[in-house]
């Protein structure tokens, strides 16, 4: 019997081998070989060649089976084989494809920039951009500003998607993932003013990051780290691995960063009395450390059950377990003549704690007309906790404060949406869904008070709020290209409905409304060199759930933050025209109305003096202004992107039956080049200049700016290795002065954030490298409104 078992083991060890190689008797690296059972179309086994171009596939059984051998540019070899022993192919000479030779053998090639009606198209695939973090390609991408704030196209907030699907994390843990993201996977930047209704309502301007998609069957994989030197050392470092058969796409990424930020601020509040005159200035030295360790894990597999059917899931989770805010403060307070009168100093220690995991189920169905059908399910589960601790040194013992605060958001969301698109001809298309999703958010903050060391429960700061949300959604969108014009029209319309419920306030608020959201972008092509092209979009801005609780968070006894639950959406207007010509040059002029856009305010009390920060609605915002951009890029050696904004910003807000209205124009200048050096463009520089004049951002005016990185990146280990070297932030202008000046409003402060470092980074890619990822994130808009307590 051990006998028998162990010839039959052995008879069925069989292996098919051989070496693949080019033309000219090169062996090919990477190959694609690939093997079936006969008569069956079904994926069986496969492998790739290695760098001299050898093969060997094992642990077959006897049988006859179809082999396939591949490489991109090359004729396809195929046999079917009859197995009953171990089988060597010899040699295997694919031939090249001559109409293809020229696109797969180029090794770099120039950033390219395509205006469409309603959006830009930065091509950065194989530039030295690559080479940087996501937020790296992101900050020379033309449009895009990113400030402390978040990430912005023009002036407003921006939403960011990933293969057309909205990134699943909250705004300061967006920032954190593309920073700590290599973008070496990334084709193209997609801004796109004037999203279709297919995107959310709101989406008012959309950044979506294209991912390469996969190409060839195989396994690759990388692995990365950087490590950055600002005021303190950072340290990220990471792997992707991705699988693709017939049948099944894996990816899996992982991501972890530990860092230490730091941030020194200055600020002055100048407390008035009754006629408006300085009573005390009070003035603040303050450092802020933080030190976090955060892991990021993507994942996303697709299914194909067949020709017509794939299922697809998608999951991302982000685990924080470490997360230190150190807060120290010296205010020191003079009268209106400068004399000395007192001082104070305040130290905040808070530690976090907070997971965010996201999870998608995809189904979607091919028509044979070419339609597709697409249904969605989303679930995400988002947990944060803050404890807090204060202690106040006022002049006098008995003056002293100390409090422990703890606080908690836990949110759930699910949403559900379908999808229909019809591709009506060659140059028409019609879309259609809907949507319904549902939001809900329990918090709760405690105060305990130290007196005489024993905790006390502060009653006024303390409470529980629960919000609940529910959107039902329904979009239609067409689009049409004739020979010289291209036309999208599209509709969407949404039914709201808001529950927000203090419990330790018995206070109750109830929204309800229904909005249609219209959406259009037609261009005509005036002549070879000259095209004009127009949109109008409608879209609307929901508050953060964290912004509509009624808590009051604690920087020290003098500075708060306080919800807003009488918060309310904000609904934009956006019209723009454009004119492109001479090849290289546009021209565009944009109009934006904000009814209501949400903005946070400091508004001192100069009875209490408290300083609080306020989430608001202003009665009113335009932003309307001219753009000139130069896009020349002659070779893959050398490119240059160049734009010069002139806009005016308008802010209205009515304060105590008060009114206060502010404008101002303003400039923004870009300049960024980039160039390729040695024979085969192996080292890559890329810089990026702007300078913005003085602006207006939520009732208070930042002085000028100034932004400026450069990055150099070079190939080595036959492509397979990339080193890298950036520096931020080159002449230390990137921190910024904002003043406050209305009514009874008078303060200043001057921001020296950690923003000016040298960041060494190494990427080594395995596996078949010649492979494109198709990683993505999912699209929940409503995750989007997460936000992390103050």
């Amino acid at each position: 019997m051990i006998f028998v078992l162990s010839f039959s083991a052995f008879a069925q060890d069989f292996s098919i081998s051989g070496k693949v190689v080019d033309m000219n008797g090169n062996p090919i690296e990477f190959a694609n070989v690939i093997i079936s059972i006969e008569n069956q179309e079904e994926f069986f086994k496969g492998t790739s060649t290695d760098d001299k171009g050898y093969f060997k596939i094992e642990n077959l059984t006897e049988a006859a089976y179809y082999v396939r051998i591949s490489f991109i540019g090359h004729n396809e070899f195929n046999q079917i084989i009859v197995l009953n022993g171990n089988l060597n192919l010899k040699t295997v000479q694919l031939k090249e494809l001559p109409e293809s030779l020229e696109e797969v053998t180029i090794i770099a090639q120039k950033p390219t920039i395509i205006r469409k009606p309603d959006r830009l198209i930065f091509n950065v695939e194989n530039t030295a951009l690559i080479e940087k973090s996501i937020l790296g390609v992101l900050r020379s991408t033309p449009g895009i500003i990113i400030t402390e704030g978040g990430i912005n196209v023009r002036n407003a907030p921006a939403m960011v998607y990933i293969n057309n699907r909205k990134v699943q994390l909250t705004s300061d843990e967006l920032i954190q993932l593309l920073e700590s993201a290599p973008a070496n996977s990334i084709k193209s930047i997609e801004v796109i003013t004037n999203p279709p209704a297919s995107y959310d309502a709101d989406s008012g301007s959309v950044i979506n990051i294209v991912m390469d998609k996969n190409l060839i069957t195989g396994y690759r994989g990388s692995v990365h780290t950087n490590y950055t030197q600002g005021v303190f050392p950072r340290y990220n470092t990471g792997t992707s691995h991705y699988f693709k058969n017939n049948k099944i796409n894996i990816n899996i990424n992982y991501n972890y960063t530990g860092q230490k930020i730091n941030r020194d601020q200055d600020d002055r509040v100048d407390f008035l009395n009754g006629e408006n005159e300085t009573d005390q200035i009070w003035e603040s030295d303050i450092n802020r450390n933080t030190h976090s360790e955060t892991h990021n894990l993507n994942l996303n597999f697709d299914y194909y059950i067949n020709d017509r059917n794939t299922l697809s899931l998608t999951s991302t989770g982000l685990y924080t377990p470490y997360f230190k805010y150190e807060i120290k403060n010296s205010t020191d307070i003079f009268n209106a003549d400068q004399n000395f009168i007192s001082n104070f100093t305040a130290n905040n220690l808070s530690r976090d704690n907070k997971y965010n995991i996201g999870t998608d189920l995809i189904f979607r169905h091919d028509f044979a007309n070419d339609a597709n059908l697409t249904y969605s399910g989303h679930f995400t589960v988002y947990d944060y906790e803050r404890d807090q601790d204060v202690f106040q040194d006022e002049p006098g013992d008995e003056n002293d404060s100390e409090f422990n605060t703890l606080a908690n958001q836990y949110t759930k969301i699910f949403t559900s949406k379908i999808d229909y698109n019809l591709p009506i001809d060659e140059s028409s298309a019609f879309d259609a869904g809907v949507k319904y999703s549902n939001v809900n958010t329990d918090s709760d903050i405690a105060r305990l008070d130290i007196i005489n060391g024993q905790e006390v429960p502060n009653v006024e700061n303390t409470d529980a709020f629960q919000y609940n949300e529910n959107v039902f959604a329904a979009y239609t969108n067409y689009s049409k290209s004739w020979e010289k014009w291209n036309l999208n029209v599209g509709l969407r319309v949404e039914q709201t409905n808001i529950e927000g419920r203090s419990l330790t306030l018995l206070e109750t608020n109830r929204q309800d409304y229904l909005n249609w959201f219209p959406t259009l972008s037609v261009s005509h092509q005036v002549t070879d060199d000259i095209s004009i092209n127009g949109n109008y979009k409608r879209s609307i801005n929901r508050p953060s759930y964290t912004n509509l609780n009624p808590f009051t968070f604690f920087f020290n006894e003098n500075t708060v933050f306080l919800g807003n639950p009488n918060l309310v959406p904000t609904y934009i207007d956006y019209y723009k025209v454009g004119i492109d010509f001479l090849k290289y040059f546009s021209v565009e002029a944009y109009y934006m109305n904000y009814d209501g856009d949400i903005v946070e305010l400091p508004r001192q009390n100069n009875t209490t003096n408290v300083l609080a920060w306020t989430p608001t609605n202003l009665d009113n915002k335009t932003d309307f202004g001219f753009d000139l951009l130069f896009n020349y890029y002659p070779s893959s050696n050398f490119g240059l992107y160049a734009a010069v904004s002139v806009f005016n910003i308008t802010e209205e807000a009515n304060f105590d039956n008060e009114t206060v209205k502010l404008d101002q124009w303003s400039q923004l200048f870009i300049l960024s080049p980039n160039v390729s050096f040695l024979k085969d463009n192996s080292l890559n520089i890329n810089a990026s200049f702007w300078w913005m004049t003085k602006n207006l951002q939520s009732l208070q005016t930042v002085q000028n700016l100034v932004f400026s990185n450069i990055s150099i990146s070079k190939s080595i280990f036959n492509e397979k290795g990339v080193i890298s070297l950036s520096v931020e932030d080159l002449f230390n202008k990137q921190d910024f002065d904002q003043s406050v000046s209305y009514l009874n409003q008078s303060s200043s402060n001057f921001v020296d954030l950690d923003n000016r470092f040298v960041k060494l980074g190494f990427r080594y890619k395995f596996g078949n490298t010649k492979l494109n990822t198709n990683e993505r994130a999912s699209d929940v808009e409503e995750r989007d409104r997460l936000k992390d307590l103050q």
